[in-house]
């Protein structure tokens, strides 16, 4: 690194740089840093084959002359703006050379005392589109089933008798070529209906490809899906688009709704021409496979709400399939608890192998807005912090508590631990802000865990990062963030 391009980086961590490069340039994630003005000023060999560039193409050069961003999508231009860290941001780009990259972004501000010096970035590569795009070869050991879609409707956990109408209903438009489109809430399965179709339709031998249609910028979404030809733009090359990778299997868009009506005309014409053509290209290739589709909101309202043709509409869900929400479905609470907690218990390598009555009423009084995947998420992370026993009890709710209460209309009735000064340190509960953004009620969660976690440990830094099971740096970090000071939770 030159050393007036490394200048503020040097200045900003107020220690010799030499130390520091033979581990940066080791690491086997991308990292790169930049002065306060967004220039680059350090690249690591990791951040050269993500990006397929040399240092030489890079150092010197602002971050929006590198990569295809605008200042609000880049992720560090947005730490430098804010001067606040950005963690594990998707982001899927495109270098200026054509160069496409699915990763995951973390960006840390550095400072030299209060003045702000410039920027450091970790990258990690998922492979091209490896998250959002789920696509393998077939497994070694199914012959029949793609490495990626794993799940079929053996996997689908459920009694109630219109969720169970609803399987049935899969399972016979599986059998045939049309296509199917599935209506769920966030986090109702979706997902997992699309690989099950896969895996009992007659293209199961095929691949399954999988693609957010949220997820991925409009200008990058449409050489993904219909391939690219090489001229078509600055620095496209030949490549073989979603549809084409697809052939002879089955491709899921998944929220289609937030897709562009532009695009959504060109899909259409692929599916009643059996037909596609590579962007830049006037060949027309021929596609044989099943198209499973998925949306968020009620069709009619997408409609009305120009987010779906109601043309593609009709081509795409000539079997159309509601997955009701987990509230409509309260008989099945229990069973889903009792198969996440085995599920996790497996893969954490636990032995919790109950939950206690007290835990399921409040359960079944509770609305789940994020449905299945909620009720997932709350299990593993109870399983987290059962220490000395072997059953979930509410105390391993933690945070979750007061959500629920709001949600369900039912009070606790508990007087709190005298120990724990949440109200006092606290800003106001998450009760009194039903109106407040996802994610400022994202950020009261985390907080009132943390401060849960102090009171509990009685101010012990290293054990409450150990019962919340994040590391005692981050803890220390997050602490800061929030301003809570662990004075307040000394015994």
């Amino acid at each position: 690194m030159n050393t007036h391009l490394s200048e503020s980086f040097v200045h900003a961590l107020d220690i010799g740089y030499e130390d520091f490069l033979p581990v940066f340039d080791g690491f086997s994630e991308g990292l790169l840093i930049t002065d306060r003005d967004a220039t680059i000023v350090y690249y690591n060999p990791a951040m050269t084959v993500i990006d397929e560039l040399q240092p030489s193409d890079v150092l010197g050069k602002k971050v929006t002359d590198v990569y295809a961003l605008t200042e609000a999508e880049s992720c560090i231009m947005q730490c430098l703006q804010t001067r606040q860290p950005i963690v594990d941001r998707p982001l899927l780009y495109r270098t200026r050379w054509g160069k496409i990259a699915n990763t995951m972004h973390t960006v840390f501000p550095l400072f030299k005392g209060t003045r702000l010096e410039g920027a450091i970035c970790l990258v990690r590569e998922y492979g091209m589109l490896a998250k959002t795009i789920s696509s393998a070869p077939l497994s070694r050991h199914h012959s029949t089933v793609p490495a990626e879609a794993r799940f079929d409707f053996d996997a689908i956990v459920g009694c109630n008798v219109e969720f169970l109408r609803v399987v049935n209903t899969a399972k016979m438009a599986a059998g045939t070529p049309s296509p199917v489109m599935l209506y769920g809430e966030t986090g109702t399965g979706k997902e997992l209906f699309a690989q099950a179709i896969h895996n009992r339709s007659e293209n199961r031998k095929g691949r399954y490809t999988a693609v957010n249609c949220a997820a991925i910028p409009e200008n990058l979404l449409e050489g993904i899906l219909f391939g690219t030809t090489r001229g078509a733009f600055t620095g496209a090359r030949d490549k073989i688009g979603l549809f084409e990778q697809a052939n002879g299997g089955t491709l899921f868009l998944d929220e289609l709704n937030a897709m562009a009506n532009r695009l959504q005309a060109k899909i259409l014409r692929v599916v009643q021409e059996r037909k596609v053509r590579r962007l830049g290209s006037l060949q027309e290739r021929p596609v044989d496979l099943k198209i499973v589709s998925s949306v968020n909101q009620e069709p009619h309202v997408a409609i009305a709400e120009n987010a779906l043709r109601p043309d593609l509409f009709y081509r795409l869900g000539v079997v159309f399939i509601p997955i009701p929400p987990l509230r409509e479905r309260k008989e099945d609470i229990v069973l889903l608890a009792r198969h996440f907690l085995s599920k996790h218990n497996r893969a954490l390598n636990r032995n919790v192998t109950d939950i206690s009555d007290d835990v399921l009423a409040l359960f079944n009084r509770y609305d789940w807005p994020g449905n299945v995947r909620e009720l997932e998420h709350v299990i593993e992370g109870a399983i987290n912090l059962v220490v000395s026993s072997r059953t979930i009890e509410r105390r391993h709710l933690q945070s979750h508590h007061t959500v629920w209460q709001r949600f369900s209309g039912q009070p606790d009735g508990r007087t709190a631990d005298k120990r724990l000064p949440v109200s006092r340190i606290l800003a106001p509960s998450l009760a009194a802000r039903s109106t407040a953004g996802l994610v400022q009620r994202k950020a009261d969660l985390e907080r009132e865990t943390i401060a849960e976690a102090l009171a509990s440990s009685r101010g012990n830094v290293t054990r409450a990062a150990r019962e919340i099971g994040i590391s005692r740096q981050l803890l220390t970090y997050k602490m800061k963030k929030y301003r809570i000071e662990r004075r307040h939770y000394y015994a």
